[in-house]
């Protein structure tokens, strides 16, 4: 499994998700790791890399609250929900949606009762609001 991270799309930065996804090389990667069977999950706009990597063609997935307007100008389905499971690729909205996403592999992985555990330790709600296939 790949955790892809965001940053830097919605302001365009010089630097991080925007501008990987313009250099073209961790898309790229991405596309090629994917094709060899590994899971791809992404958390915020890492999201926007896994579309420009073309993994999210016809698939549910989700993003920041910022870059859904360009996540629904490429041909995923966009979600309302925090985390989304596709099987194989994974999004998680803003953020915050991060934990979420990490509790729910943790949960996938192992069990709710360690994820359960771990929440706790964070001290920390999970929000289930997931879609999942």
């Amino acid at each position: 499994m790949v955790v892809v991270p965001g940053g830097g799309w919605n302001d365009r930065r010089p630097e991080g998700a925007w501008a990987e996804a313009e250099r073209g090389a961790i898309p790229d990667a991405l596309a090629r790791l994917h094709d060899a069977g590994t899971t791809l999950a992404a958390v915020c706009t890492g999201g926007m890399l896994l579309a420009r990597a073309g993994v999210l063609h016809d698939r549910p997935a989700v993003t920041h609250a910022g870059a859904l307007d360009d996540l629904r100008a490429t041909d995923a389905a966009v979600v309302d929900a925090r985390v989304v499971d596709d099987g194989d690729v994974l999004t998680a909205g803003g953020i915050t949606s991060g934990l979420d996403l990490a509790l729910h592999l943790i949960e996938r992985l192992v069990d709710r009762e360690t994820a359960d555990a771990v929440a706790t330790g964070l001290e920390y709600a999970p929000q289930r609001d997931r879609w999942m296939t």
